[in-house]
């Protein structure tokens, strides 16, 4: 039996999605989150791909939070025959079952619509993975305690360590004979309008960690301000302000801020719309755990009672014909699909409207179009012009900064024998692994995707 780890980056390796990393070690296979790929073109095509790997030689999945990007891939593994456990949180598993359901409904949607309007080069098109691939998944699904150390055999053992983020969100140390690998899984806030701080790292010989913001710093949060200011400018004009957004925390926390901005009578009295069955899924999770996060469930039900949570379909295109002022939460958040689609389609060409960016937008989206200034955008197969305001709050980011990684990692005993810096655009890992150099004398190295990389047991 081989003395080494062996590490298959298979995602998340010089780009900022599709996190997959299979640990081979002492006769086992262990995958570490399994994410979807979103974003560029020839990303997302890559999720088509049969992995250059056997699903079914891999023993455990270990997931850090139920991000799509995260957990995704699931069903597909599953489809290909991964017959092992899915381990995570009891909220990451919860949301992961929400969020790859609605996966499921969207990628059945997609190819439905690409087949009746004919802009598909596949005859007929099918979707990546479907509502019963789901149903197989589910039944893999192991909850898991946290900073409880479990056993996948006698000389593997791993634990999840609380990580802010999101609702379940950890990191993950996993031992294997003796040498302790740390997964960051994505690390929040220090101080997160929902979240509490995330856990550190004490001991780590190898740290594989994000680097999503790891070139910049946020600014100051005034999301609060700059929301209000948005929601104020666009109702003196008689528009509509739509908000892409992330169906878990993200949403939660643009209710919470609506609600106060609401309560203190800092924005008009129109109405708040949310419509994103996640979202709404998830708000659920959020008041089944309160432990997981900062919010009392009295002030749950207050926030809720606030805002009209959408149920139905006819319920989203009647608000969409409706011309008066009003606020619209709705899924994606970067606008790659979801109910948020047919308001853009709506809204996008409107001169009144403000349509509302307010997280991280990867590479080959329609959000990082839209915060880039492109003045045309293409959905449903047909190009829109961009007559509406598009606003961007930087501040309301759940990934932690380069300051922030910098301090997770510096509450580390001693230095790690490497670093891997991962789920991270090329600008931003190669930005982190400078400050890693020049701040902690760290030895840092950035992976490419499909890589192989021996660690030494």
């Amino acid at each position: 039996m081989a003395k080494s780890i062996t590490v298959h980056f298979l995602g998340a390796a010089g780009t900022v999605t599709g996190s997959k990393f299979l640990i081979e070690a002492l006769g086992k296979q262990v995958m570490v989150d399994c994410g979807m790929f979103q974003g560029l073109k020839e990303l997302r095509l890559l999720n088509w791909d049969y992995p250059p790997i056997e699903p079914a030689d891999i023993d455990a999945v270990i997931l850090t939070h139920a991000h799509l990007d995260h957990c995704g891939y699931l069903p597909k593994l599953v489809k290909s025959g991964f017959k092992g456990r899915i381990h995570g949180t009891l909220p990451t598993l919860e949301v992961a079952e929400i969020i790859l359901r609605d996966s499921a409904r969207i990628h059945e949607e997609d190819a439905e619509r690409a087949n009746r309007r004919g802009y598909t080069k596949h005859s007929p098109a099918k979707p990546l993975y479907d509502e019963k691939d789901v149903e197989q998944t589910l039944p893999h699904f192991k909850a898991e305690p946290l900073d409880t150390w479990l056993t996948i055999d006698e000389n593997i053992r791993f634990r999840h360590r609380y990580n802010g983020h999101i609702i379940g969100a950890t990191f993950v140390e996993l031992e294997i004979g003796g040498k302790r690998l740390v997964f960051s899984g994505d690390i929040g806030r220090t101080h997160d309008l929902l979240m509490r701080a995330p856990s550190k790292p004490e001991e780590a010989d190898f740290v594989f960690i994000e680097s999503t913001y790891g070139n910049r710093v946020h600014p100051p949060d005034h999301s609060k301000e700059e929301l209000a200011a948005v929601i104020n400018r666009t109702v003196a004009r008689a528009g509509t302000v739509i908000i892409p957004s992330f169906a878990v925390e993200r949403t939660q926390s643009l209710m919470y801020l609506l609600w106060q901005l609401s309560n203190e009578g800092k924005i008009p009295n129109v109405p708040v719309y949310m419509d994103s069955p996640m979202g709404k899924n998830v708000l659920d999770v959020f008041i089944k755990y309160p432990e997981w996060h900062k919010l009392k469930p009295e002030l749950c039900d207050s926030v809720c009672g606030r805002i009209h949570r959408v149920k139905t379909v006819q319920e989203t295109q009647a608000i969409v014909e409706d011309y008066h002022p009003k606020i619209v939460i709705a899924g994606s958040g970067m606008a790659t699909g979801g109910r948020v689609l047919a308001y853009l389609e709506k809204h996008l060409e409107d001169e009144l409207s403000t349509i509302l960016m307010v997280g991280y937008q990867a590479a080959g989206t329609r959000g990082r179009s839209l915060v880039e200034g492109d003045k045309q955008i293409k959905l449903h197969g047909k190009l829109l012009n961009v007559k509406a305001e598009i606003a961007n709050i930087q501040s309301m980011s759940g990934h932690a900064d380069s300051k922030e990684l910098i301090e997770w990692l510096g509450a580390l005993k001693k230095k790690p024998e490497k670093v891997f810096i991962i789920h991270g655009e090329p600008d931003a890992a190669s930005e982190f692994k400078t400050k890693l150099k020049d701040q902690l004398q760290l030895d840092a190295y950035i992976p490419r995707l499909f890589e192989i990389v021996e660690i030494p047991l």
